[in-house]
């Protein structure tokens, strides 16, 4: 006796409704870039390095 596997995933092509809902779905924020921050942190450490070193000599 096979039995029939649950269908978990639906195909939003399977109907209308599903595919207008599927379309209409907004879609996701791009995840911001970290390189500003990066370079900021560089910069910032660079300074504080150069600082130090000048109050030393």
């Amino acid at each position: 006796m096979v039995l029939a596997m649950s269908d978990n995933n639906v195909d939003p092509s399977g109907n209308t409704e599903a595919f207008r809902a599927f379309t209409h779905a907004p879609q996701p924020e791009p995840a911001a870039s970290k390189t500003p921050l990066i370079v900021t942190g560089v910069v910032v450490a660079v300074v504080v390095v150069a600082l130090i070193v000048w109050l030393v000599s």
